[in-house]
């Protein structure tokens, strides 16, 4: 693939994401102002299996199609590529269905017995209708990122997002008149209506498609002997799924297992949901609302890296590994100092909340491991790893839950902030380590993680004092802010700069 693609393709990502990301945080804001913080930790609920019923619908699909049509790509041909994505949507549509009737018929049970709270029956139940389009909508976007056309995947997102929003804009106000339980029924629903909105535009892209995919693959005759297609989809697949579906179902008893463990610390139900709506449906998505680039640029490594294996090209992986590596370390490091530096203000600007400021502070200086993580778990996949990452992921969940069960009760929300910390370290190194190992790599501690460091430590105190400054004493908050942030942000960039982190692109000279 040639770089200007890649570059294009990481630019359309970004700005896609950011864009959803900005309004995703905005319309977090609106949900709290409608539903509160119980309504939030309740939704937060209904989406933990929500995320267990479509890790099963999506069934790990999308990386295999991206996989195997990439390889089809370089010496197959378009009826071979056609095949491939015709058995995928088959299996997929057959998964999508069998989760969406286990769900509906056990939504009573899952709420009485799981999520211990029976208004999330409703919700449950519209969800389940959603799950087939998802994995369909998987099979095509793992074709186009492996096709190097991203932008009807970013186009199917952006309306997937325009029509949640609207949908459920003109229904809230009406059923949470009804209480908590029809309030999530409308989320729910505007999910929903735009999961298969999204579905119905990106096949509509995919049909379009299928001439120039004709055309691109004229002149290409394959000759190798393959093993069935379902047989390489599920080879590829049930790894990336066990994996995935075992560790949400790890996770989504996590998430029933915390709130009712601070409950039992508290002594409160409605407490307990909202401190756990608070951590997981607001501060969470704002640390990795910044993660737009480097989310995109991990979804697009699987492709390159992966074709870069098939051909054996040991030079052009350990190439996009160690600047995959370098961008995403660098840029989290300055993420992680704005978010410690300047996290009060944050939690009170955007949600009006002490208590979200506090997460964010504990959380902030994980946010180079986290996202080095999610980084390092995309490259792993694109080197057929995906096995090792299982292991990683349901040792981590389990001991997680151990955890919990143990420390929640007794220390409350600290217990479990302390838990993330011990989590995110350990999934880092194991995943960081079996990288290394299989790669021969070495980590380049100094240009990538202690200058870095040093530099983001500094900026951040540069900036905090600033902002102490008597001169601020008569500005708003968000002014003081954003100006500090800027400083941070500039500060950091100009040290990177001098200690030879980073440096300038070259211009390139025309001839005359």
């Amino acid at each position: 693939m040639k770089h200007s693609r890649f570059v294009k393709n990481a630019a359309i990502l970004t700005v896609t994401s950011l864009i959803l990301r900005t309004v995703g945080i905005f319309f977090r804001i609106y949900l709290f102002g409608k539903i509160g913080a119980e309504g939030m930790g309740l939704y937060q609920l209904v989406i933990s299996i929500y995320v267990l019923g479509s890790t099963f619908a999506t069934s790990g699909i999308s990386t295999a199609v991206t996989r195997l049509v990439a390889d089809e790509l370089v010496c197959g041909t378009a009826r071979s590529v056609r095949h491939i994505l015709r058995r995928s949507v088959a299996l997929s549509l057959l998964i999508g269905i069998a989760s969406t009737l286990l769900i509906f018929f056990g939504a009573e049970l899952i709420s009485v017995y799981w999520i211990k709270d029976i208004r999330a029956v409703p919700a449950l139940k519209m969800l389940s209708w959603s799950l087939p389009s998802m994995g369909v909508s998987s099979c095509l976007r793992g074709y186009f990122i492996a096709r190097r056309k991203v932008e009807g995947t970013s186009h199917a997102q952006l309306l997937e997002q325009v029509v949640r929003i609207a949908v459920i804009m003109l229904i809230i106000d009406r059923f949470a008149a009804s209480g908590l339980a029809t309030a999530c029924l409308a989320v729910m629903i505007g999910d929903t209506v735009a999961e298969w909105s999204s579905c119905g535009y990106i096949a509509f892209g995919y049909f379009r498609d299928k001439r120039r995919l004709e055309r691109e693959t004229a002149g290409i005759v394959s000759e190798r002997q393959r093993m069935p297609v379902v047989r390489q989809l599920l080879s590829i697949a049930a790894p990336i799924t066990a994996g995935r579906y075992l560790n949400t179902i790890l996770r989504t008893i996590e998430n029933i297992l915390v709130p009712n463990s601070i409950a039992r610390f508290c002594g409160s139900r409605e407490s307990g949901l909202s401190q756990f709506g608070a951590l997981k449906g607001m501060a969470l998505p704002l640390i990795f609302f910044p993660a737009s680039f480097l989310s995109a640029m991990s979804t697009l490594l699987i492709p390159e890296i992966s074709s870069a294996n098939a051909g054996h090209r040991q030079d052009r992986i350990k190439f996009s590994i160690e600047k995959a590596l370098h961008i995403t370390l660098t840029a989290s490091m300055l993420i992680g100092a704005v978010f410690t530096a300047f996290s009060k203000q944050l939690g009170q600007l955007l949600y009006g909340s002490t208590e979200v400021g506090i997460y964010l502070r504990v959380l902030a200086p994980l946010t180079p491991i986290m996202y080095a993580e999610s980084i390092v778990d995309g490259i792993l996949k694109g080197l057929n790893q995906q096995v090792s990452s299982l292991k990683y992921s349901v040792a981590d969940s389990a001991i997680r839950i151990v955890l919990i069960f143990f420390l929640v009760p007794r220390y409350g929300m600290g217990g479990f902030l302390f838990i993330m910390v011990i989590s995110n370290v350990l999934t880092s190194f194991l995943n960081m380590n079996r990288l290394l190992t299989v790669t021969g790599m070495h980590i380049r501690w100094g240009r990538w993680i202690l200058c870095p460091l040093l530099c983001a430590v500094t900026a951040a105190a540069a900036a905090i004092l600033l902002t102490k400054l008597p001169v601020f004493a008569a500005f708003p908050t968000i002014v003081v802010a954003i100006a500090g942030i800027l400083v941070l942000c500039i500060l950091y960039s100009i040290s990177l700069l001098g200690l030879g982190c980073i440096s300038l692109p070259k211009r390139q000279r025309t001839a005359v």
